[in-house]
């Protein structure tokens, strides 16, 4: 998938417009790489547009465990919006990610979330 593909999406499932979806964007990346592995993000940066993969660089080995609430709260706190925006943001961004990588990427993604993560990004199969 292409960059403005990815970002016309999360502006569209986001009902934001295109400057505050990219920042969305860039928010739940880096929060994503904060609770993944960075082997993780690293394989996750791969797949997706360049211009995004700024956001996964600096993960860091281990990841972090903590609630999909603590998830939203960062993502609400990188992008000044409201916490439930910023879940239904989160959400729309997870779904965008979904759609672009292999299905063998997105599996080992959420193989390390734990299934209260679903809400964000549909049922996780473990």
């Amino acid at each position: 998938m292409q960059f403005d593909q990815f970002a016309d999406l999360v502006a569209q499932r986001s009902n934001l417009d295109r400057d505050r979806a990219r920042a969305l964007t860039d928010a739940t990346l880096k929060t994503l790489s904060e609770r993944i592995t960075g082997g993780e993000a690293r394989d996750l940066a791969a797949q997706l547009p360049k211009e995004l993969k700024a956001s996964l660089e600096s993960a860091q080995e281990p990841a972090e465990a903590f609630s999909v609430d603590e998830f939203v709260r960062r993502v609400a706190e990188r992008t000044g919006l409201d916490e439930n925006t910023a879940r239904d943001g989160a959400r729309a961004v997870m779904v965008t990610i979904r759609e672009a990588v292999a299905g063998g990427e997105w599996d080992d993604i959420t193989s390390q979330l734990p299934t209260e993560y679903s809400e964000l990004t549909g049922p996780i199969i473990k």
